[in-house]
């Protein structure tokens, strides 16, 4: 396997997908492949489902980048907020390189996502500060200063309406309680709103498979600072995971 080409995968709540990543130009060399994961998500189980996800890329043997949901401190757990509690504490990198027989690089999800908007999509050459926000099962974050990432925001948290955003405005809260567009879009722009209240960012990009949908409710949207979808769809996180182990590589290969 040529260094340039490297498997990243994408962890979420109800599915891992991952594919291997041409790093130079952010293109998939293959169709992605997708494992549920378990229920529960503990730790264990879950590097069970990496470890198959990784054997079906035809014995790649190479390193991965994992983008996980959690916030992700030197390859460690900290949160669990749509996983297992179980998580909190452990290293990622260890028991998923343990459980595939590869060196495994691991980062906050939505910042891997982040990752690959700024260098291949709709981030690339924006300069001030720019949120990306991936919709999903819950909502996650990648905050850039002209380019450089400060990790592990977690900016979906903040409370509105007495509770925790992502369940207020996620994605899967409009499938949960059938919202109409319209009732959707207008939550989304609440929260849009009120991160543009403490950021004042100059970019704001959605991220997740709902970025597809966008023009279905980019008119309930009345934040000053521009907003557009993510160019690599919901392939952001793994053409990201990819991106951050090569990053993490050429690191080691200095030292």
């Amino acid at each position: 396997m040529q260094e340039h080409k490297i498997l990243g995968i994408d962890v979420g709540a109800s599915g891992m997908k991952g594919a291997i990543v041409d790093v130079r130009t952010g293109k998939l060399v293959a169709d992605r492949q997708r494992v549920d994961t378990p229920k529960p998500a503990t730790p264990e189980a879950m590097a069970g489902a990496f470890a198959k996800l990784v054997e079906m890329h035809d014995g790649y043997k190479g390193a991965i980048g994992c983008g996980f949901p959690s916030v992700v401190k030197k390859g460690v757990s900290l949160t669990a907020s749509n996983i297992d509690k179980s998580w909190i504490g452990v290293n990622i990198e260890q028991i998923f390189s343990e459980a595939c027989g590869c060196p495994v690089f691991a980062t906050n999800d939505a910042d891997a996502a982040g990752i690959a908007e700024m260098k291949f999509g709709a981030g690339k050459d924006k300069k001030g500060t720019v949120l990306l926000i991936t919709l999903g099962s819950g909502i996650g974050t990648a905050l850039f200063l002209d380019g450089k990432l400060a990790p592990n925001t977690e900016f979906g948290h903040i409370l509105l309406h007495n509770m925790i955003a992502e369940r207020y405005a996620a994605s899967s809260v409009k499938e949960k309680e059938g919202l109409s567009w319209k009732e959707w879009g207008g939550r989304i722009n609440e929260y849009l709103c009120y991160i543009e209240r403490i950021l004042s960012p100059d970019l704001l990009i959605i991220g997740g498979g709902i970025s597809r949908d966008f023009e279905n409710y980019r008119r309930f949207i009345t934040t000053e600072a521009p907003v557009t979808p993510a160019q690599s769809l919901n392939a952001a996180g793994t053409v990201g995971a990819a991106l951050y182990a090569y990053k993490c590589l050429k690191k080691l290969q200095k030292i």
